[in-house]
């Protein structure tokens, strides 16, 4: 081979050639041109590397196209395949087998195919000699894409099948015409120097046999075998034309499936498959043409002059199914966006992400379901059980509550509804109180209760009253007004109740006539929910920050009592328990602003020990110390108000100062404190025990629903529900409120 000359002309030519080991390739090579313009006999193999030399005879393509062939060169796949410097011959004979050849050469084909479609627009494909030349011949690529269609004539003996191949509408004649199949899939077939391509995604391989045969004799004996194995795949991607049985095209409205699959102790799943009239098809298969045989045995008589015979011949009958790819991958696309998600790429189940490590993950899909049934059968989705030991309500729970005002209670009638199952709410108790899921209904399917109601109804359970029936008390306001807000109850509540959510609508108070000053819009907002609560006999706790006037809104609610007290021609005496450092402040601003107020300090070592003798005032102010050594005193007296200041100072539940002023006895009750929670939720308890007792219900229920919960688990559901049940209770504003001039509203105090 001589060397060509890259300053005299030249051209490259793309050379189809058939390697011993590596079957059909193509190299570019550059041909030196005779006078004449012909191809010479010289040329040489280009590669990147030796292409530049060459670069005006060549095109950015030429230089893509040498690129993309130098990965199909013998010595490039045996570097690839074998690291250490081997000779080509010693490779093939050592390490070359069919595995081999199966695993390399649809990479091989993979290049060949890219090169033949840039070939389409260029004309520079050659068939190369047996001596190596690379210009034999010219070949042409078709410019549209072949058609096959397969044929199958089955009669009482045998099935033949054969293909048939047409070309711009014409059909070629492709048998015993040295034809070869250069790329098996996708199909690229020489033929009488032109190359053709296919319309489908068509497998070379299905025309070999055919390029030296008429066709192909299936026996009787095994045609069922070959139609569900060969046949139906074959009807499923291709034209087939059928004699001796039938193709039937058949289109549904697809309806779209979950099965719930249930592992217990391990993670449920969903299964989601799509039903076309009685055929279902499992997601993650996409293919848009599935066939299903079905086969019907006929009977047929024979009648000779001597007997009648019987045969049976059986009808076969292919079914196509078209499916809608697009509008299956939407159903899936709704299922992922609802928070489903693959459980890998093997496997097309869905499942749900584990959150936490708390996480239940056997119920976790049948709660899924249940919570968002309404919009899955909206968009379309029948639901259906994999068969189990256990049999699962699927379907919306919800829970209807009727709750009636009677004086110091409510009263509490509800219906859980497990999908169509009614249920008395009383009876998922226990249930709710030690987390059980599983609820066994009567007809032995089991309902999951959702666990966010263990969240929800587990204070309602510790805190109601502990008959048959449901009762709470009026303090429990919150823990009504939280359920009213619950999405999956129904509640119809009492007008003036539902005011306690929101004090700022509550109706506004005459002030005392005798009040000397003035209030300010928040001071009377105060004034207002101090009058609301004693409406209602609540005890309340007025959290506002320090300096907002929290003496001044105390003592016009006490002038206010005193002129209710003159106005009914009776008497009634106010106990305030405050550190020692405030007496002054208190009897000093009471001098200030309500001057008619009888004070009595109820303070020193000379203190008046009478009880009757504090008959004689409208209010009564004492420490917490005198408070404990005169416990026994005081509870002898039926104060109208008990109202402790700084009442964080209770906050210990063992201390004397909590244990003295529990003892008290008094209509109403308030406390007063810019930090009712000073290091712990904790705190809470005793200051809300002693405005409502039973509120949070006791220490050790309190400390373990709510202080661990929240403190330590960082449960947010359980602070909210906190929040719901003392709302009422607590009235806070800060100063950064006040002074901005905000709309009063009621803060969260966690």
């Amino acid at each position: 081979m001589l060397r060509v000359n890259s300053s005299a002309p030249c051209q490259i030519v793309y050379s189809l050639c058939k390697h011993d080991y590596l079957g059909y390739l193509i190299e570019p090579h550059i041909v030196q041109l005779n006078p004449q313009g012909d191809f010479s006999l010289t040329y040489q193999r280009l590669f990147t590397h030796t292409a530049q030399e060459f670069a005006k005879h060549l095109t950015d393509l030429d230089f893509k196209l040498i690129k993309i062939l130098d990965e199909t060169e013998q010595d490039f796949i045996i570097k690839k395949y074998h690291k250490k410097v081997i000779r080509p011959f010693e490779f093939f004979s050592k390490f070359y087998d069919q595995k081999f050849f199966d695993s390399v050469r649809p990479k091989i084909e993979k290049k060949l195919t890219e090169v033949l479609e840039i070939l389409k627009t260029k004309d520079d494909l050659y068939l190369m000699d047996k001596d190596g030349w690379p210009a034999e011949r010219k070949i042409e690529l078709a410019t549209e894409p072949a058609t096959i269609l397969f044929h199958f004539r089955r009669n009482e003996v045998e099935t033949r099948y054969f293909p048939t191949i047409k070309y711009q509408g014409l059909r070629i004649d492709f048998m015993f015409k040295e034809a070869q199949v250069i790329c098996n899939q996708p199909a690229w077939l020489l033929l009488n120097e032109v190359m053709y391509f296919f319309e489908q995604d068509f497998e070379g391989k299905k025309l070999t046999p055919f390029l030296n045969k008429r066709y192909i004799t299936i026996p009787k004996t095994t045609e069922e075998t070959y139609f569900e194995k060969f046949v139906a795949p074959l009807i499923e991607k291709y034209h087939v034309y059928a004699e001796g049985f039938e193709i039937k095209t058949e289109k549904y409205e697809p309806k779209a499936t979950i099965k719930v699959i249930y592992v217990d102790s391990g993670v449920s799943q969903i299964q989601l498959y799509f039903k076309y009239g009685n055929y279902s098809f499992a997601m993650g298969n996409e293919q848009k043409v599935t066939v299903r045989l079905t086969k019907e045995a006929v009977s047929n008589s024979i009648v000779d002059t001597e007997e009648e015979e019987e045969s049976e011949t059986v009808n076969y009958t292919f079914h196509r199914i078209k499916r809608n790819i697009d509008w299956e991958k939407q159903q899936f696309n709704f299922l992922t966006g609802l928070g489903l998600k693959k459980v890998s790429a093997l496997f097309h189940h869905l499942e749900l992400p584990i959150l936490n490590e708390n996480h239940d993950a056997s119920y976790a899909i049948i709660s899924w379901v249940n919570e968002h049934i309404d919009i899955l059968k909206a968009q379309g989705f029948d639901i259906e059980q994999a068969n189990s030991a256990k049999r699962f309500v699927l379907g919306s729970n919800k829970i209807d509550f009727e709750i009636k005002e009677d004086n110091d209670w409510f009263d509490i009638n509800a219906i859980v509804y497990f999908g169509v199952h009614p249920i008395p709410f009383l009876s998922l108790k226990q249930h709710i109180l030690h987390k059980k899921r599983e609820f066994v209904l009567p007809d032995g399917d089991i309902a999951i209760i959702p666990e966010k109601w263990f969240t929800q109804y587990s204070s309602l359970f510790s805190l109601a009253d502990g008959g048959k029936n449901l009762k709470l008390k009026k303090f429990h306001i919150g823990l009504i007004n939280d359920l009213a807000e619950d999405s999956i109850a129904n509640v119809t509540l009492d007008r003036k109740l539902q005011k306690l959510n929101d004090f700022e609508d509550i109706a506004d108070f005459a002030m005392p006539v005798n009040f000397k000053g003035d209030l300010r819009h928040y001071q009377k907002a105060g004034y207002n929910w101090f009058s609301f609560l004693r409406e209602y006999n609540f005890g309340g706790c007025l959290a506002d920050d320090m300096g907002l006037g929290k003496t001044i809104q105390t003592l016009a609610m006490l002038q206010k009592m005193k002129e209710e007290d003159v106005a009914k021609e009776t008497h009634s005496t106010s106990l305030i328990v405050m550190p020692t450092s405030l007496i002054y402040n208190w009897l000093n601003e009471a001098k200030k602003f309500t001057p008619s107020l009888k004070i009595l300090a109820h303070t020193g070592t000379n203190r008046n020990k009478d009880i009757a003798h504090l008959d004689k005032y409208d209010v009564v102010i004492t420490t917490y110390g005198v408070t404990r050594v005169d416990a026994d005193l005081l509870q002898g007296f039926y104060f109208n108000y008990i109202i402790l200041d700084e009442s964080q100072n209770i906050k210990n539940p063992s201390s004397k100062s909590f244990k003295a002023v529990r003892q008290l006895k008094s209509r109403h009750k308030l406390v007063l404190s810019g930090t009712p929670i000073e290091n712990s939720v904790s705190d809470l308890w005793t200051q809300l025990t002693f405005l409502n007792p039973g509120l949070l219900g006791t220490q050790a229920f309190f400390n373990e629903e709510y202080v661990q919960a929240i403190e330590k688990r960082k449960d947010e559901d359980k602070a909210k529900k906190l929040q719901a049940i003392i709302k009422p209770f607590v009235l806070r504003r800060t100063k950064e409120q006040v002074a901005a001039e905000l709309p009063q509203k009621t803060e969260h105090i966690f």
